[in-house]
C-alpha cells in the first residue's frame, strides 16, 4: 500500500511538472499530424522557410515555400490549412494559377509539382531540368509555365542552366532556352503575356517572346546577381532587383533603363509590384522592407520588424496587405495603408543542428542553426516553450550541441564562441559560462554520474569540468584536429573522442590518460556512441561508413555500409542490439548490432538528419534534420521491432 501511495504520488508530480513547463503552450495543433511519412508518429516545427510567398488570387489563401513543402494559410483566421508534400528536397518557388485553382511549385529535386488548390490532390509532376528549380511563374491566361533552374557548378563554370516554358495541361515542354551563364534566380511574365524576363547570376535579365521562343532584350547594368524581376500592371515596365544594391525601371519595349535607385549595403532580395500599379517594394539582406512609389521611384517608407534579411514580398490582389518572409522565419502581414504590422505567423523553425532527449524520455530540446534560442519540446504532444535566451551579437555565438544532464535538471550548451552554458531547465535560469576554449565547441557530455563535463572543440583539445562548480579540471591532449565528437562509457571509466584527424581516441577517465588509438577511418570521425554494455564503440564518419569496435581491445569489429551520405550522428538502442545512423543522405539507418546487417531505413526528412535519439524505452526514436524538423519515429510497427525485443522475451515468444 505504502508502494502505491508513493508510485501514485510519484506520477502526480511527473503530471504536474509537464502540464506546469507546457503550460503556456496549446495542445499539439492538427498540422503536426499532417502528411507524416511512414512511422513517423509527430512532426515537430513546420520546417524552413526557402523560398517565395504566394497570395491566391481571390486572397483567401497563402502559399509558403519550406524545405518539407508548401504550407497554406487562411488569411481570415491566419490559421494552416493544407500542408502539400511530395518533393524530396526543399521548395524553392511557388505560383498559382489565375483562376486560383491550381498551384506549382519548383524544387531542389529537379522537378515541378502541379496541385489542385481545392483538393490538395497532387496533378502530375514535370520533369526534364537537370539541376534545383529556382523560380515558377504561370502566364496570365493559365496555359504556360515558366520555370528558371541553377545549373550545375564545376569549379567556375555553371552548365546546364535552362529557362523552361511547358504546356500546363499536357505538362509538355514548349521551348527551353540556354542563353543564361548562372543561376537563373527569377521568372515573371508581362500582363499580357508575350514576353517573359529571367534574371540570373550572370547579372543580366533576357526578355524572350514567350511566343516563338526568341530572345528580345539582354538588359545589363547590374554589377552583381540579379536576384528578382517583376512587371508594372500595365506592363510598360520591368523593374530588376539585384546584389548590388540596386532597383532598375527598365523600358520594357525598348530594353533602355528608365531609372535606377541604389540602396547602399541594401543587397535586394525582392521586388513586387503593388496590383494597383501605384507601389514598388522591395526585401533585402538588411533586414528591410522599403516601399516606392512607382511613378516618381521616390522612396515612401521602410518597413522594419524581421530579424534577418527578407526572403519574399507579395501583395495581395486588393493592394491592402503586404505579405513577407525572412530567414528569421517568420511570415509577417502589413497593412499597406498604415505600414504597420497586421499579423504573424510562426512555426516555422531552422535548420536543427542538435537535439537531447531528457532521461525520463519525455522532454526534447534542440536548437537551430545560428539562433539564439534552444526549443523545449514534449515529445508526444508537441506542446513547446522557447527558452534559453541569450542576446546574439554575431553567427559566432549561436548554439551548436545540446545535452541533458543525467537527472535532467540541467542543460548544457556549446557554441561557436568558444563558450559552454549550463542552464536550469525548469526556471531556464542561466548557471555557468565555462570559458577555456580558443575555437569552437563541437561536442559536450556528461559523465554517468553527472559530476564531470567533457567538450570537444576545433582547438584539438578535450576539457574536462568540475560539472557543478563549473572548474577546469584538466586537458586531453593527442589529436592533431578539431574533436566532433566525445562520449563516456557506461560505467564512466573510459572517454571516447572522434576527430577530424580520422581517428578514435580511448582515455581512461581516472588517469586522464590515451588508452588506444582507433585508425580506420579515410575522413572525419562525426560521432562516436558506446553500446549499453560498454563493449563496443560505433563510430560514423563522414567517408559514409560506420565501424564498430571493441572497446576492451581496440579491435575493430566490423564496417556498416549503406548510406551514400556522410554519417552525421550514432546511437544504439537501450538494449544494445541496435544501431540507429543518421546520414546526409536524408535517411536513417537501423542496423543489427550482432551481424551488421541493415535492418530498416526511416526516411521523409527533405535534408540532411543532424541528430538522432533512441527514448528510454527503445520504442520512439528521435531525428532531427536540416530541414528544420524533428520527427518522432515508432519503432514497434516495423517488422521483428527493434524497440521491442524485451517484451517479446518476457512473454517466452
Amino acid at each position: 500500500m505504502v508502494l502505491y501511495e508513493k508510485n501514485v504520488f510519484s506520477l502526480f508530480l511527473t503530471l504536474f511538472f509537464f502540464l506546469t513547463l507546457f503550460h503556456s503552450n496549446s495542445p499539439a495543433q492538427d498540422y503536426m499530424q499532417w502528411r507524416l511519412p511512414t512511422n513517423a508518429k509527430i512532426r515537430l516545427g513546420k520546417g524552413e522557410i526557402t523560398g517565395n510567398i504566394a497570395y491566391s488570387p481571390d486572397g483567401s489563401r497563402l502559399a509558403v515555400s519550406s524545405a518539407i513543402g508548401i504550407w497554406l494559410y487562411d488569411t481570415t483566421t491566419h490559421q494552416e490549412v493544407d500542408l502539400l508534400t511530395m518533393h524530396q528536397r526543399e521548395v524553392n518557388s511557388i505560383a498559382f494559377s489565375p483562376d486560383g485553382r491550381t498551384l506549382v511549385s519548383g524544387s531542389s529535386d529537379k522537378t515541378i509539382c502541379v496541385w489542385n488548390i481545392v483538393t490538395g490532390e497532387h496533378k502530375q509532376t514535370l520533369t526534364g531540368h537537370m539541376s534545383s528549380i529556382l523560380s515558377v511563374a504561370f502566364s496570365p491566361d493559365g496555359k504556360t509555365l515558366a520555370s528558371g533552374s541553377e545549373g550545375k557548378r564545376y569549379k567556375n563554370l555553371v552548365t546546364n542552366v535552362t529557362v523552361c516554358l511547358w504546356d500546363v495541361v499536357t505538362g509538355r515542354r514548349k521551348h527551353e532556352f540556354t542563353d543564361h551563364t548562372g543561376p537563373v534566380t527569377s521568372v515573371a511574365f508581362s500582363p499580357d503575356g508575350k514576353t517573359l524576363a529571367s534574371a540570373s547570376y550572370d547579372k543580366t535579365v533576357i526578355l524572350w517572346d514567350a511566343v516563338t521562343g526568341e530572345s528580345k532584350h539582354i538588359l545589363t547594368g547590374h554589377t552583381h546577381p540579379v536576384t528578382s524581376v517583376t512587371f508594372s500592371p500595365d506592363g510598360k515596365t520591368l523593374v530588376s532587383g539585384s546584389m548590388d544594391n540596386t532597383v532598375i525601371f527598365w523600358d520594357v519595349v525598348t530594353g533602355t533603363r528608365k531609372d535606377i535607385h541604389v540602396e547602399p549595403g541594401n543587397r535586394i532580395n525582392s521586388v513586387a509590384f503593388s496590383p494597383d500599379g501605384k507601389t514598388l517594394v522591395s526585401g533585402d539582406f538588411n533586414n528591410s522592407i522599403i516601399f516606392w512609389d512607382a511613378f516618381t521611384g521616390a522612396r515612401k517608407e521602410t518597413l522594419t520588424g524581421h530579424t534577418d534579411w527578407v526572403r519574399s514580398v507579395a501583395f495581395s490582389s486588393d493592394s491592402k496587405t503586404l505579405v513577407s518572409t525572412s530567414r528569421d522565419n517568420t511570415i509577417i502581414m502589413w497593412d499597406v495603408a498604415t505600414s504597420k504590422r497586421k499579423h504573424t505567423l510562426t512555426g516555422h523553425t531552422r535548420w536543427v543542428i542538435s537535439l537531447a532527449l531528457n532521461p525520463n524520455g519525455r522532454t526534447i530540446a534542440s536548437r537551430g542553426l545560428f539562433t539564439d534560442t534552444i526549443l523545449l519540446w514534449d515529445a508526444f504532444t508537441g506542446a513547446h516553450r522557447t527558452m534559453l535566451i541569450e542576446e546574439q551579437t554575431s553567427v559566432m555565438s549561436s548554439f551548436v550541441s545540446v545535452v541533458f544532464s543525467p537527472d535532467g535538471k540541467t542543460l548544457v550548451s556549446s557554441s561557436f564562441d568558444k563558450k559552454i552554458h549550463l542552464w536550469d531547465v525548469v526556471t531556464g535560469e542561466h548557471k555557468h559560462a565555462l570559458t577555456g576554449h580558443t575555437d569552437w565547441v563541437d561536442s559536450i557530455a556528461f559523465s554517468p554520474d553527472g559530476k564531470t563535463l567533457a567538450s570537444g572543440s576545433s582547438d584539438n583539445t578535450i576539457y574536462l569540468w568540475e560539472a557543478v562548480t563549473g572548474v577546469h579540471k584538466n586537458t586531453l591532449i593527442g589529436h592533431t584536429s578539431g574533436i566532433s565528437s566525445v562520449a563516456f562509457s557506461p560505467d564512466g571509466k573510459t572517454l571516447a573522442s572522434g576527430s577530424k584527424d580520422k581517428t578514435i581516441r580511448l582515455w581512461d577517465v581516472a588517469t586522464e590518460k590515451h588508452s588506444y588509438t582507433l585508425m580506420g577511418h579515410t575522413s572525419w570521425v562525426n560521432s562516436v556512441a558506446f553500446s549499453p554494455d560498454g563493449k563496443t564503440l560505433a563510430s560514423g564518419s563522414k567517408g559514409k561508413t560506420i565501424r564498430l569496435w571493441d572497446v576492451a581491445t581496440g579491435a575493430h569489429k566490423r564496417t556498416l555500409i549503406g548510406h551514400t551520405g556522410e554519417i552525421s550522428n550514432v546511437a544504439f538502442s537501450p538494449d544494445g542490439e541496435a544501431l540507429a545512423s543518421g546520414s546526409f543522405d536524408r535517411r536513417i539507418r537501423l542496423w543489427d548490432v550482432a551481424t551488421g546487417k541493415h535492418k530498416h531505413s526511416l526516411t521523409g526528412h527533405t535534408d540532411d538528419v543532424s541528430s538522432i535519439a533512441f527514448t528510454p524505452d527503445g520504442q520512439i526514436l528521435i531525428s532531427g534534420s536540416a530541414d528544420g524538423t524533428i520527427l518522432v519515429w515508432d519503432l514497434i510497427p516495423l517488422t521483428n521491432p527493434i524497440g521491442d525485443r524485451n517484451k517479446i522475451k518476457n512473454n517466452g515468444l
